[in-house]
């Protein structure tokens, strides 16, 4: 099944220069319908509204609600547990990555990352685009 690079992508960060760079990666992917959010409950609220989303791409630290929280919280929703989730963090130690398979996440990226580790993480969880 191809990858349909219009589904909605929700990008996840409490840094507004992280965002604007995974927007801006995910545009030269050629995928240009991302959905933002600050937080994990804003991340919960855009989740259980009338949008439907195609994959989740969550910073790990974050407040009030961390990463490894809304990954849990969205695989405890039988509605959201389907879908592709990839954590990004500048964390890189082995408990985190363990911690973060525990909880059911698709992939994982470290900080610093460029267009093409996220294409082969994407690629990874939806299938060859």
């Amino acid at each position: 099944m191809a990858v349909d690079k219009n589904m909605n992508v929700l990008v996840v960060d409490d840094y507004k220069t992280m965002l604007r760079i995974l927007r801006n990666l995910l545009k030269q992917l050629n995928f240009n319908n991302v959905v933002e959010a600050t937080d994990g409950g804003q991340a919960l609220e855009k989740l259980n509204g009338d949008d439907e989303f195609g994959l989740i791409i969550s910073d790990w630290n974050m407040e009030p609600m961390t990463g490894i929280q809304l990954l849990r919280e969205v695989r405890g929703n039988a509605k959201l547990k389907h879908l592709p989730f990839i954590m990004v963090t500048a964390e890189s130690k082995s408990e985190n990555v363990i911690a973060a398979k525990e909880a059911g996440v698709s992939n994982y990226i470290v900080k610093p990352f460029n267009a093409e580790t996220l294409k082969s993480k994407m690629v990874s969880v939806l299938g060859d685009f």
